[in-house]
């Protein structure tokens, strides 16, 4: 069974961007979203998501915290900008920073178009309780705020946020 153990933050600098080793653009939706979950009708998402020439099928369970089961398989790349178009929701769309620090792997998204201004990093730990670099540019932790989960940013944009939403002063 596939664990995905992950913890997001908000940033407090921009610092982490002298040591971005790579970046690519990724364009992400969902298949099963928020509203089915929401509604009872699933226990799990399931997305799309193209990265460069690549692309995958995704399945989180839909459980909060930082431990959720989480499965990926590698999909065509033409078949997956299909679903995008035909049968997703709505898009998700960023730029995906790869930093590496003390031997820790920090992915910091940078989103665009109804995101734009929203920029997380995340780092994905072997167990829960795991110690991990905090450097001064990682801010609050924002894990268990549903509001930054990727699945939720296509009904509830960034842009849409109240500005105590978006400085992460509001836990919703």
């Amino acid at each position: 069974m596939g664990i995905e153990i992950e913890r997001k933050f908000l940033l407090a600098g921009d610092g982490w961007r002298e040591l971005v080793e790579r970046s690519e653009p990724m364009a992400q939706g969902y298949l099963v979203g928020m509203a089915s979950i929401e509604a009872g009708h699933a226990k799990s998402s399931v997305r799309v998501r193209v990265s460069g020439g690549q692309a995958w099928l995704n399945i989180k369970s839909a459980t909060l915290g930082i431990e959720r089961q989480e499965y990926e398989y590698p999909i065509a790349v033409a078949d997956a900008r299909h679903m995008l178009e035909t049968l997703a929701d709505g898009v998700v769309e960023k730029v995906r920073h790869h930093v590496m620090l003390d031997g820790a792997h920090f992915e910091i998204d940078e989103f665009t178009g109804a995101n734009q201004g929203l920029v997380v990093a995340e780092i994905e730990l072997d167990t829960a309780d795991a110690a991990y670099p905090t450097p001064a540019w990682l801010g609050a932790e924002v894990s268990d705020q549903v509001r930054y989960y990727n699945v939720n940013l296509i009904d509830r944009p960034f842009t849409t946020w109240t500005p105590a939403e978006q400085d992460g002063k509001e836990n919703t």
